[in-house]
């Protein structure tokens, strides 16, 4: 298999939250995609949170495109002064007010979606995660702060029983494979 060639592209929207790029590509079999898409955005960061009495931290925040509440892992973009480590744990501090002494463990880097997106997300496990400080949120944000059990969270999702996303599921499991290997 070989790469599709690029021939030409166009910015249709630039902003600071992403942009959105016209290709025009050309695929291995010389046929040409005129108006291939791709949606640019921010790598990002996130961490699921165990505090020492094995609580998971889970935030919980309206998400305007499905127009609901969603219970969700701290998550956010990394500064460009930071690493990924450190824009995690200035994420989980800001978002929750949590802070843990110890290193956080890289899960994975995947894509997030990369038919149409060029972004991805580093999931981490931060333990023994402890209350330090209040929240301090951007002045559009609205976020509350949930405990669960670490050990059963895992069937509230199999189950349906919270509403979350993608990215909570998959890092959830994934920390929890994590520990049982540990």
């Amino acid at each position: 298999m070989n790469k599709w060639v690029t021939l030409q592209s166009e910015y249709l929207h630039k902003s600071a939250f992403g942009n959105i790029r016209k290709d025009c590509c050309e695929l291995p079999d010389g046929r040409v995609i005129d108006d291939y898409f791709v949606n640019e955005y921010s790598d990002w960061v996130n961490g699921v949170i165990i505090t020492k009495e094995k609580q998971m931290v889970l935030v919980e925040q309206y998400r305007h495109a499905a127009e609901d509440f969603f219970l969700e892992i701290p998550a956010g973009k990394k500064e460009s002064n930071e690493t990924h480590e450190e824009g995690l744990i200035r994420e989980v501090r800001e978002e929750t007010g949590y802070v843990s002494s110890i290193k956080p463990v890289l899960l994975g880097e995947f894509m997030v979606n990369p038919a149409t997106q060029n972004n991805k997300v580093k999931t981490y496990l931060i333990q023994e995660a402890t209350k330090v400080t209040t929240q301090t949120l951007d002045e559009t944000e609205e976020i509350g702060v949930h405990l669960y059990d670490f050990n059963n969270f895992g069937v509230l999702i199999t189950t349906n029983k919270v509403k979350t996303q993608l990215f909570t599921a998959h890092a959830y499991f994934m920390a929890k494979n994590q520990l049982i290997n540990l």
